[in-house]
């Protein structure tokens, strides 16, 4: 693995914040990892001593075991939060069972929430370190980077290129 770079914001909120240097960084450790999970052993230290809070107020599968298997495989220590079967649904608040969670000594939070803006309210409001792996319909960034990522590798290069995204929600009773 290369050196330790930083990203040039706190938590991945939304596509908009990040830089061109931030994406390119993104892409290029994906590009590490690649090589990674197609290796015997699909295990490395990257996030060893690391606690991260997978907090899923939404049904998701495919995106709850993305994020769980990538922090098991970069090491980390991971709890799943499914709030179904918590304190949320006796009345307590997102702020109150985020902190409440976070009192355990948790380094990181990937929050999908089906309110829009629920990461970024909570971004104004604890220490952590936030993924927003969806936030209603507003913004799943995790998911438009992988997609980038996805045309990259097909076309080479991103730059001087527009895309439209489209996306169909359906309602089920």
């Amino acid at each position: 693995m290369s050196s330790i770079q930083q990203l040039s914001v706190s938590h991945l909120l939304g596509i908009k914040t990040l830089t061109a240097e931030d994406i390119q960084l993104i892409f290029e450790t994906a590009d590490e990892f690649k090589e990674v999970i197609n290796r015997p052993i699909k295990k490395v230290p990257s996030l060893r001593d690391l606690t991260i809070a997978n907090l899923f107020f939404e049904n998701s599968t495919r995106t709850r075991i993305s994020f769980e298997l990538a922090e098991k495989r970069l090491s980390a220590d991971v709890l799943n939060f499914s709030s179904s079967s918590s304190s949320v649904t006796k009345g307590e608040t997102l702020l109150d069972t985020v902190n409440n969670i976070l009192s355990m000594k948790v380094d990181m939070i990937v929050m999908r929430h089906p309110a829009p803006g629920a990461p970024h309210f909570l971004s104004h409001h604890i220490k952590a370190n936030i993924i927003n792996a969806g936030d209603g319909t507003h913004e799943h960034p995790t998911q438009a980077l992988l997609d980038a990522y996805s045309i990259r590798e097909q076309l080479g290069d991103l730059a001087g290129k527009r895309w439209l995204f489209l996306a169909t929600y359906s309602t089920r009773a």
